[in-house]
């Protein structure tokens, strides 16, 4: 049996929430080495925030979508909450979770200073978290942690793709807009990197709040700075805002303006006459397969709206777990977690995934175009495929990590 409750917002997801009907009946299982009998995975993610298009209540959605397809045998239950992109009222949720609703996993956790804030008492607790919105590096670096998996994307792969493809393609002087949180700091530390490695030049960086509303001063200090490509680190709000002023100040015609975490419902907001040409690197896109096409037509039923990558990754995540639950015999997070790592990753997200010792699912990434308005076919139809970046190429090679659960 698949249940789903959605908590109301985060202020409330303490003490008040309501339960949906269920979302699907399935053979219900009681496993006496079970926790109650039952598994319970909680969406922590930005529901009302300027993310909530990209990960929002779709990866409500699909977490629902993979219980259904993959509870069978298993009574499981989909909870969700808002932590309204503040790492302390993230911390407080996930620790009502934990000590008071048995959860047994959490998934999503949109926003790599939530994750850092929950991952430690995650840990403690021995609960598993199924990272698919929070893409700092650090994750399966520095800060890996063994029931942490970071499923989705991280800020070395989008680096690694954006930089090759757009030096390759002429942009060699870049300047940075980064986002003053942990993922914002760690895609710049990433990119510049990469930049360097690829014979490009960092001309320049600056730094502004979240959800900044005017970035005047900063293009023009990127266009001062003789800059040929203004890579924008941050998320959906601030990176759509700083591609549609970018447009009007005519910077897209002297230099690549390059969204380095774009995802679909970004170019789907900024519209294919200002975004058009622009390169993204992405775990995912809807129309890539007759299998991802099959998934997304499931899901826009449920959303209205086409997956994103991190809707794609909630769904991998949550069902790979499942899968390992009913495998292993028990909710226990180690056991679960050795599982997760002895089975591969077979669906329409990841032809051939696998955790690796540092946490990191590793699975092929593509590098993707916008289209001209003329090419498009379709409301969503807003990508063409360039090139598939394999797993093992785009991702830090392991005997680079600093991850302390890797043997050197």
């Amino acid at each position: 049996m698949v249940h789903s409750s959605f908590y109301l917002s985060a202020a409330m997801c303490l003490s008040l929430a309501f339960s949906a009907a269920p979302v699907a009946a399935q053979t219900a299982g009681g496993n006496p080495n079970l926790s109650g009998g039952k598994v319970k995975v909680g969406v922590l993610t930005d529901i009302a925030g300027p993310t909530s298009m990209a990960n929002g209540k779709g990866s409500v959605v699909a977490a629902e979508m993979a219980a259904e397809d993959f509870g069978a045998g298993l009574t499981v239950e989909v909870i969700s909450a808002d932590h309204q992109g503040k790492p302390d009222v993230g911390s407080q949720i996930a620790a009502h979770w934990f000590d008071v609703d048995g959860v047994d996993a959490i998934a999503d956790m949109q926003g790599s200073p939530i994750g850092f804030a929950v991952q430690n008492m995650a840990a403690q607790k021995s609960k598993i978290m199924l990272l698919s919105g929070s893409t700092s590096s650090d994750f399966s670096g520095k800060a890996c942690s063994p029931l942490t998996v970071q499923w989705t994307v991280d800020t070395y792969n989008l680096a690694k793709g954006a930089a090759k493809s757009v030096i390759e393609a002429g942009g060699t002087k870049w300047y940075f807009l980064t986002v003053d949180q942990a993922y914002g700091h760690a895609l710049t530390r990433d990119t510049s990197e990469q930049v360097k490695l690829n014979g490009g030049q960092v001309v320049g960086n600056s730094v502004f709040p979240p959800n900044t509303s005017d970035f005047a001063s900063f293009l023009l200090t990127a266009s001062n700075a003789g800059a040929n490509v203004i890579a924008i680190a941050a998320s959906s709000g601030d990176t759509v805002t700083a591609l549609k002023q970018a447009d009007e100040f005519g910077l897209s015609t002297t230099a690549k303006v390059v969204p380095l975490q774009s995802v679909l419902t970004d170019v789907h907001a900024v519209g294919l006459k200002i975004a058009h040409n622009a390169y993204e690197v992405s775990p995912f896109y809807w129309d890539r397969t007759p299998e991802t096409r099959a998934w997304a037509e499931r899901f826009y039923a449920k959303a209205k709206q086409m997956p994103t990558g991190f809707h794609a990754g909630v769904y991998s995540s949550v069902a790979h777990y499942l899968k390992a639950v009913k495998a292993a015999g028990t909710d226990d997070a180690p056991a679960v977690m050795k599982q997760m790592e002895k089975e591969r990753v077979h669906d329409f997200f990841a032809a051939d995934g696998y955790i690796r010792a540092d946490r990191k699912m590793i699975h092929d990434m593509y590098l993707l175009q916008v289209k001209k308005p003329e090419e498009s076919k379709g409301e969503w139809d807003l990508y063409k495929v360039v090139q598939t970046l394999p797993g093992e190429v785009v991702n830090r090679p392991l005997s680079d990590t600093p991850c302390p659960l890797v043997k050197k």
